[in-house]
């Protein structure tokens, strides 16, 4: 099965992404998604490159480089979190660097890893937890049939201030 659209690709991580990984972990506009509090350094992020070569059913978890296909420019990232294969579902995490944002390519990746999970990995259901605030976030997933399953009300604390959060939810069809 390729990884890979009309206009970008996906792939496991490399050592030569360090310093795009350093960039994304570290800004902090990216932290309220990722759940980060603190930074990160250059040596624990190697070690978590040096370590991502672990498959998603000891890791539970997986994360892709999002590179434009045409470049091999790095655009971005996705992540499959708390994997989970007793009941064969995951969470879905995306970002894309602000350059390459509202150009399609988030729709795309999205479309190329729903049908990695479904149907290599088998997968029965995928979910993502996205803030009320986060239009672009809450329109992409829902162009893709994932569906609004509940609130989680002052889930997250950001700037002071507490934010609903939405689960939405694919069943495979």
């Amino acid at each position: 099965m390729k990884l890979s659209g009309e206009k970008i690709s996906l792939r496991a991580l490399e050592p030569e992404d360090l310093g795009f990984l350093y960039d994304i972990e570290n800004n902090e506009s990216f932290w309220e998604v990722s759940h980060t509090q603190t930074p990160f350094s250059k040596f624990i992020l190697k070690q978590y490159i040096e370590h991502s070569h672990l498959d998603i059913y000891e890791a539970k978890q997986l994360r892709l480089m999002i590179e434009k296909k045409d470049t091999s420019e790095k655009i971005g990232m996705i992540d499959l979190f708390d994997y989970n294969p007793q009941h064969l579902r995951a969470g879905i995490g995306i970002l894309i660097h602000p350059n390459f944002q509202q150009k399609g390519f988030a729709s795309e990746v999205l479309s190329v890893l729903i049908n990695y999970c479904f149907y290599q990995l088998n997968l029965h259901q995928l979910y993502a937890n996205i803030t009320t605030d986060n239009l672009s976030s809450i329109s992409l997933f829902t162009k893709h049939n994932f569906q609004k399953i509940g609130i989680k009300k002052d889930w997250i604390l950001s700037k002071g201030k507490f934010k609903d959060e939405i689960l939405y939810q694919l069943i495979k069809p």
